[in-house]
């Protein structure tokens, strides 16, 4: 599933093509994949332009010469893809911005569990669906209010939108051990100074995936993604490593129904 590193990817892709080009046509292969009907989606995009782009956690906005916002969700494998020949159409490009220059942005829906529809109001919007501060703009008192009133599994906490948005399994699996913090470790125990250490560590491991493009094979050695058998295929094989640090197996294990890979040596409860 896409999460922030590669929405903010999707951002920068969308931002380099697809701006200050007036939308002549909007295709729409299943219309079950928006949010707004058809008819007044391609009212309010046709004839304007995107003139910039904001993401939230995993949710993408991108902003037209209008008093309105177009929302875009990547679902577990969307995508995006600028193209201008007919023939170069990418598959799965199953709702196509057509603009007046020729070009094309296809909205890749392998599974269509994507979605795309008008948002009037940002704030609005994520309030209503109970998304809260970005993982990269919360600030540590934010965070540590946020984790000090759930008395569930650290880890669970940090998956809930609500407490911070955009990360999600790995990512949380890899804060958590770069921070030395045990996954199941209630958030409402955690100190002052593991919180201060998780909103490092959550900073830290998202600019570095962000710095490689969501590329896991560009990763530094001690991750531990790298324990998890992820290449440039995508996920390949599930398996057990040894820690980087230490040589400890690494261990999987279920928390709150997520698999989850921790080091029990280097994180205790």
């Amino acid at each position: 599933m896409p999460e922030l590193p590669e929405v903010e990817t999707y951002r920068r892709y969308f931002e380099a093509t697809s701006l200050y080009q007036p939308i002549s046509d909007v295709y729409v292969e299943d219309k079950k994949l928006l949010t707004t009907d058809y008819d007044t989606l391609n009212q309010q995009l046709k004839n304007h332009q995107f003139i910039g782009t904001k993401r939230v956690g995993k949710n993408l906005f991108a902003q037209l010469d209008a008093p309105y916002w177009l929302h875009l969700h990547f679902g577990m494998t969307g995508d995006l893809a600028y193209f201008k020949d007919d023939e170069d159409t990418p598959r799965f490009a199953r709702i196509i911005f057509k603009f007046a220059n020729g070009f094309k942005l296809g909205f890749l829906c392998p599974r269509k569990f994507e979605r795309i529809g008008i948002v009037e109001d940002i704030e609005e919007y994520l309030s209503r669906k109970k998304i809260n501060k970005d993982a990269l703009e919360i600030t540590v008192e934010e965070l540590s209010k946020n984790l000090n009133k759930k008395n569930a599994p650290v880890k669970s906490v940090l998956l809930d939108q609500s407490t911070v948005a955009g990360i999600g399994n790995w990512i949380v699996d890899e804060v958590l051990y770069q921070a030395k913090i045990h996954p199941e470790k209630k958030a409402n125990q955690l100190t002052e100074n593991e919180i201060l250490e998780i909103h490092k560590c959550m900073r830290f491991v998202i600019q570095t995936a962000i710095n490689s493009q969501a590329n896991y094979d560009d990763f530094p050695e001690n991750f531990l993604i790298h324990a998890r058998g992820w290449g440039r295929a995508g996920l390949q094989d599930i398996r057990a490593d040894k820690c980087a640090t230490c040589g400890a197996k690494i261990s999987i294990s279920k928390v709150g129904g997520r698999t989850t890979y921790f080091c029990a040596n280097r994180q205790r409860i």
